[in-house]
């Protein structure tokens, strides 16, 4: 069996999306489940459009996220050079081979002469196709005029491991440039030659490609090669499902959703996701899961729904999953100094190694306590952990002790029944009862229900107002959990003040 070799192969234009990165993701897992390699490629042909920096971000992102490259432009391999634009060489070697088989040509005409062809056909109500105004005799390419691909339009049938047996007539064919005037190619022409010198086995890609793809095969022909396998993935749609993902609907930057508190593993996940099932009931993969079970033919045909609830759902299953000591290091994002402010890393310890700058999840009490206090109240409230910039919300009020607020009772739909005076009655008796209370989770268990007998209230209401003399916060973790969290004198003195800010 001939070794399955991949490529992500994108245009260092802006940022990465969710639907690149599914590309990489899905290529990357093909070449691993088949223990074969995952090639990085740079299309960088097109400089009108090309984004300074926006190489090296991709190569970071790609990293950041774990699809580890075999072979890429900075770290080379035996097809090397890795950014097309140092492989032009390769593309004018594979050009003059079609001009000496007469299936390539210069093209004279000017972008305002094309303009008139394309006039005079929509006059004619007809589809525009370069080929029904083909210069008879065009002059020898020298290099200065684009050079165009002479097609020989016939009808195709070909398979997609994704989308099944396709087809297009002769009219979906037309001469294409090859190269333009300022001697770069075209990412038509280029991919071919690339995938071909590369020993590409999959070409795995969005679907905007299916429409070009009768005029890749008639090149192929042309340059008597064998065409790798096709893999078309489908659109990701918006969250209500009824067109393409785009910028308005969360197609950002993907890496905003780490430095927005997102683990790599759960985007990850996520990604692979979004168009792909192995047929079970199983939601959490890690990557050698996903390697293990991953296949082309589970991907589906129609579009993802792109579902940012159950990312953030996900990223609450990967945080579930880590140790403290794990969770505590993820808190800690490093912040390179590239614009993108790209994550380099998602560990404390690896900054500090490296010298570089850390960007903290902790609100402004919480980064300037200890390590141990901070893992201490991570144990606390990492089941209600959603994603890391959760963190402020709930933590802050175990570092300082937060001022009273009232209305927050008043809203209270349980609390708002009783009267002030009732209330303070509910929190002098948990003062009363907790003062003689031995301090572990046991027996502050214990003592809370047997408040409940002496108090005959229920628990929305006995607990509820002591989580708000506590925290004076809308979410909050179990009541033992806080108590021993903020230590005997801590958990009084805030029941105390609580009750003098009521008189």
């Amino acid at each position: 069996m001939t070794k399955v070799r991949t490529r992500f192969a994108p245009s260092p234009t802006g940022f990465a999306h969710i639907g690149n990165l599914r590309t990489a993701l899905f290529a990357y897992l093909t070449a691993k489940h088949f223990g074969g390699d995952f090639i990085l490629r740079l299309e960088d042909t097109d400089k009108n459009r090309e984004v300074d920096g926006a190489d090296e971000y991709i190569l970071s992102a790609v990293k950041t996220l774990g699809f580890i490259y075999d072979e890429g432009p900075d770290i080379g391999g035996k097809f090397a050079p890795y950014r097309q634009s140092e492989r032009l060489d390769h593309y004018k070697k594979w050009a003059l081979v079609l001009v000496d088989k007469g299936r390539a040509f210069a093209d004279p005409y000017t972008p305002e002469q094309i303009q008139k062809f394309r006039d005079e056909a929509a006059a004619n109500k007809k589809a525009f196709r370069y080929r029904d105004f083909r210069p008879t005799n065009p002059p020898a390419w020298d290099g200065t005029m684009p050079l165009r691909f002479k097609s020989e339009p016939r009808d195709y049938a070909w398979r997609d491991e994704v989308m099944g047996d396709l087809s297009a007539g002769a009219d979906a064919i037309d001469d294409f440039v090859l190269i333009k005037s300022d001697g770069f190619p075209t990412y038509n022409f280029a991919h071919i030659i690339d995938d071909l010198e590369m020993e590409i086995t999959h070409i795995i890609r969005g679907q905007e490609f299916i429409s070009s793809t009768p005029n890749y095969l008639n090149l192929y022909e042309a340059l008597e090669i064998e065409h790798p396998i096709f893999a078309t993935m489908p659109h990701i749609l918006n969250e209500t499902g009824n067109k393409k993902l785009g910028k308005r609907d969360g197609a950002k930057d993907a890496m905003e959703y780490l430095r927005d508190g997102i683990l790599v593993e759960a985007l990850d996940n996520f990604i692979a996701s979004c168009g792909w099932n192995d047929g079970t009931e199983q939601e959490i993969f890690s990557m050698d899961e996903l390697i293990e079970k991953f296949t082309l033919d589970r991907v589906g045909r129609s579009g993802a729904r792109f579902d940012p609830n159950r990312l953030v759902w996900m990223n609450g299953q990967w945080i579930k999953r880590l140790s403290v000591g794990e969770l505590f290091e993820r808190t800690n994002c490093v912040s390179d100094a590239n614009r993108s402010g790209l994550p380099t890393s998602c560990s404390v310890s690896e900054a500090r190694q490296n010298g570089e700058e850390e960007r903290s999840f902790w609100g402004e009490n919480g980064a300037n306590t200890t390590d141990n206090k901070k893992k201490q109240v991570l144990a606390v409230v990492q089941d209600r952990l959603k994603t890391l910039a959760d963190l402020p919300a709930l933590t802050e009020y175990f570092f300082a002790r937060p001022e009273p607020n009232w209305a927050m009772v008043d809203d209270n739909k349980q609390l708002k029944k009783l009267t002030r005076g009732e209330q303070v009655e509910l929190l002098c008796a948990a003062v009363e009862k907790l003062e003689h209370t031995e301090w572990d989770f046991d027996k502050l268990q214990m003592s809370l229900n047997e408040l409940l007998e002496i108090t005959e209230s229920k628990p929305p209401i006995l607990f509820g107002i002591i989580r708000f003399a506590l925290t004076w916060a809308p979410f909050s973790p179990g009541l033992p959990e806080t108590m021993v969290t903020l230590g005997k004198d801590e958990t009084l003195a805030r029941i105390s003040t609580a009750v003098e800010s009521a008189k």
